[in-house]
């Protein structure tokens, strides 16, 4: 790989964790129409932004030629249930001024992950993985005695995000190609539900103003984007690396959970976000030195 395609990638992963970081901002200004209608928006426009991707693309071949495979079709309805569970309930966070939670919540997910591939892939966790994952559940449980509660909503994020992850590293179809089944598969509902608000005299687009209505068709790029530069991004560098840059995405939402949107930031969540970094300093680095060691060895 060349110094030039190693920083385009660089400039790809970059801006899809920042995009991914700092999207609480435009469902915060959407934050004044309901959850359920956001979400169908969500896939609507993310259909037919991804419909226009894949014809530019000419990809459908390859996504027809995929799901003629019946398990790949579970398995994408299986991940769609993750991801639409997901999407849901970090639009309501950021509604609700529960960005730090959704922070704190993709911050955890790496540890989530390491935890689902020990129990599903079998994979062996390591000492230093397993004082990680131990400093995660200390930090959690510290925020749960302090507030009186388990932060639900984190937890949530965390491992709805890891199930994703988990069932679509299971599936052999493009990112792309993959989410835009995803939302198809669920257009019906969302379409459904639309159509139900605007016969009803309830729903949003075209009834408030153009800016409202350039918002809700906005979401589709909103959520597509990421992903596509991500997967550029991906292609272009070493897995390692790419690991690194996924901490960018809940360090700028802890950003503008504190400084833009207001958030409290108790001694709790002291302690609490201090245990997360610290675990994954320690999984950054074990995971570095590992890649580190296969680049050395010999083929």
């Amino acid at each position: 790989m060349s110094k030039k395609e190693t920083r385009l990638g660089a400039a790809y992963a970059l801006g899809a964790f920042i995009l991914w970081g700092i999207n609480p901002l435009y469902f915060k200004a959407v934050d004044t129409i309901p959850v359920f209608e956001v979400l169908a928006h969500r896939v609507l426009w993310s259909v037919v932004f991804l419909a226009a991707l894949l014809t530019v693309a000419r990809r459908w071949h390859p996504l027809r030629q995929a799901l003629r495979d019946r398990k790949t079709i579970y398995m994408l309805l299986l991940s769609t249930l993750f991801i639409s569970v997901n999407w849901f309930f970090f639009i309501w966070a950021v509604a609700e001024d529960r960005v730090l939670e959704t922070s704190l919540g993709y911050y955890i997910n790496p540890l989530v992950n390491v935890v689902l591939g020990m129990f599903f892939l079998r994979e062996r966790l390591s000492r230093w993985q397993g004082i990680a994952v131990g400093l995660a559940a200390i930090g959690v449980l510290n925020l749960a005695l302090q507030s009186g509660s388990m932060p639900w909503v984190s937890l949530l994020l965390a491992f709805t995000f890891g199930f994703y992850g988990l069932v679509r590293k299971t599936v052999k179809v493009e990112s792309v190609d993959g989410l835009f089944a995803e939302t198809a598969m669920v257009l019906p509902l969302a379409l459904g539900y639309i159509l139900y608000l605007s016969m009803n005299g309830q729903g949003s687009l075209g009834r408030v103003d153009l800016q409202t209505d350039l918002l809700l068709v906005m979401a589709g790029i909103v959520t597509a984007m990421p992903l596509i530069w991500f997967t550029s991004g991906a292609r272009r560098l070493n897995y390692s690396t790419i690991g690194l840059f996924q901490y960018l995405a809940p360090t700028c939402q802890f950003a503008l959970a504190i400084l833009v949107f207001g958030e409290t930031f108790t001694w709790a969540h002291v302690v609490t976000f201090s245990c997360i970094w610290m675990a994954l300093v320690i999984y950054s680095a074990q995971s570095w030195l590992l890649a580190r060691r296969r680049l050395s060895s010999p083929a």
